[in-house]
C-alpha cells in the first residue's frame, strides 16, 4: 500500500542515468562576501525514480514512494518486488541494466499485496522465475488481479538462494503485515529487505490493514534475533532515507507495545473507541512522520484486538 511520505533522497538519478550513493549534506553557510543576500531556495523535489548502491553487489530502486531490492552477481539478478501498481516496470528493468547486462533470473516478492506485488510481467517476458511465500501465491490465484504474475514457486518456513556466489536467505516469521510477508536476508552483507511493517521512524501505516496483532509484535522480536545490520525497507525513511537499521526495529518493537499497553488500559477501564483516541498520547513516537494522522488509526486497530479479540 502506498505509504508515509516522500521527501528529496540525499543522491537520486533517474533510472537508467547514474548509480547514485548515499552520500551527506553538504554543509550549509554564509554567502560569498560581497553577494546579495538572498531568500533560501526550496529543495527540489526528488525525481520519480532513483538507483542507490548499498553494496558492491546489493542496490535500492526507488519509484517515487515505493523501493525494491536487487542483487547483482555474476550468474545474473535477484530482483524484488516489481515496485507498485499502475507504475510501469520498465523504469526499474531500465535500472538494472544500468548496471549489469546480466539476466534477471528472479524476481521474489516481498507479500502478496498488489501495491508492492503487480506489474511483474515485462520482467517474466525476460524469462525471470517468480517467487513468493505460499499463502501469497494462493491469495493471488484466488483473487486473479490482472496485472500480478502468479509466482512459479513457493516459499513454506524458509529457502535458500544461491546464485553467482551470493547467498539469500527468504524467511517466513510468521504473520505481521500480512500473513505472507517474507524477511530476505542477505548473510554475508549483513541486510535484510522486508515491506510495510518494520519502517524508518514510522507509524503503522492508518488502520493497519490486514495487520495480525499481536503476531506482528512475536515476529518483530524474531527478525530483531537474527545477525543483519542494514534495512531496506519498501519506502523510504524521513527525509527520502532509503536504508534502516537493527535500531529501526527495536524502535518500531516499542512502540507497538507502548501502543498496545496504553490502549487495553483504555479498554480495561471501560472507556470507549472515541475515548481512547483522544486520552492516548505517545509523545515518545511524536516526531515520527504521520504520528497525529495515523495514531488514532493504530490506537482503534489495537482497541479492536484488546476489546473484541481480532
Amino acid at each position: 500500500m502506498s505509504r508515509l511520505h516522500t521527501t528529496a533522497i540525499a543522491a537520486t538519478l533517474l533510472a537508467g542515468a547514474l548509480i547514485a550513493t548515499v552520500q551527506a549534506q553538504q554543509p550549509s553557510g554564509p554567502p560569498p562576501s560581497g553577494a546579495p543576500a538572498t531568500a533560501a531556495p526550496q529543495a527540489a523535489a526528488a525525481p520519480p525514480t532513483a538507483t542507490t548502491k548499498v553494496t558492491d553487489n546489493v542496490y535500492i530502486f526507488r519509484y517515487v514512494g515505493h523501493q525494491a531490492m536487487f542483487i547483482v552477481t555474476p550468474a545474473g539478478v535477484i530482483a524484488t518486488d516489481p515496485i507498485s501498481l499502475h507504475r510501469p516496470a520498465k523504469p526499474y528493468i531500465d535500472a538494472i541494466q544500468a548496471v549489469t547486462k546480466a539476466p534477471i533470473k528472479y524476481v521474489i516478492y516481498s507479500h502478496g499485496h498488489f501495491d508492492h506485488s503487480a506489474g511483474g510481467q515485462p520482467f517474466k517476458d525476460l524469462g525471470a522465475t517468480f517467487i513468493a511465500q505460499r499463502n501469497a501465491k494462493e491469495r493471488i490465484q484466488a483473487l486473479k488481479p490482472a496485472d500480478v504474475v502468479v509466482p512459479d514457486q513457493v516459499v513454506d518456513d524458509k529457502r535458500v538462494i544461491t546464485l553467482g556466489g551470493t547467498t539469500l536467505e527468504l524467511l517466513y516469521v510468521g504473520k505481521n503485515h500480512s500473513d505472507s510477508t517474507l524477511v530476505m536476508r542477505l548473510p554475508k552483507e549483513k541486510i535484510i529487505f522486508t515491506v510495510d511493517w518494520i519502517p524508518i521512524q514510522g507509524i503503522q501505516f492508518r488502520g493497519m490493514a490486514d495487520t495480525y496483532i499481536p503476531d506482528i509484535e512475536g515476529g518483530l522480536k524474531k527478525v530483531i534475533a537474527m545477525d543483519w545490520d542494514t534495512l531496506i525497507p519498501g519506502h523510504p525513511g524521513p527525509g527520502g532515507k532509503p536504508t534502516g537499521t537493527k535500531q529501526n526495529a527495536i524502535d518500531q518493537l516499542a512502540y507497538l507495545q507502548d501502543l498496545s499497553a496504553a490502549v487495553k488500559k483504555e479498554v480495561t477501564d471501560g472507556k470507549s473507541y472515541d475515548e481512547a483516541m483522544k486520552d492516548i498520547s505517545l509523545p515518545k513516537y511524536a516526531a515520527w512522520p504521520n504520528y497525529k494522522a495515523f495514531l488514532p488509526m493504530n490506537i482503534e486497530r489495537y482497541y479492536d484486538f484488546w476489546n473484541r479479540g481480532i
